[in-house]
């Protein structure tokens, strides 16, 4: 892990494991920016939406790995001009993901997904639960 702590000086000494230390510094370099997402969810549905313009949609990935659905992408800024200078600059531009755990079991065969005016809606259909009989021998 990565601890620090004060010496008498005030000044902070880093005590590093290698490992903890070589994931902070790749997770550093691979910066992504987190996808704002609404979930919701009726008895035979789960929802997902999120605004997503500006991203190409042969760039998105769409994943689901049992439980766990993941998102990912980029939005590429096209800049104007090289003498164009920000007054404000609130947009993420660059690689995006969005990791979601899933309330419920869903069916991996039905899973839709849209982009419609800028807003991406997954549609995942959730699971039927099997009736399974157990026989009890003597």
């Amino acid at each position: 892990m990565l601890f620090s702590k004060k010496n008498k000086n005030d000044s902070l000494i880093k005590e590093e494991e290698p490992t903890i230390n070589k994931w902070l510094e790749e997770e550093a370099e691979e910066e992504e920016g987190q996808l704002a997402i609404d979930v919701l969810h009726d008895l035979k549905r789960i929802i997902i939406k999120s605004t997503i313009a500006g991203a190409n949609p042969e760039n998105l990935k769409i994943s689901l790995h049992n439980d766990l659905l993941i998102i990912k992408g980029s939005r590429e800024n096209k800049e104007l001009s090289s003498d164009c200078e920000y007054l404000f600059k609130e947009c993420y531009w660059g690689p995006f993901s969005r990791s979601i755990i899933l309330p419920a079991e869903v069916d991996p065969k039905k899973i839709k997904a849209e982009i419609e005016n800028g807003v991406l809606t997954i549609t995942l259909y959730k699971s039927k639960p099997e009736k399974i009989k157990v026989t009890v021998k003597d």
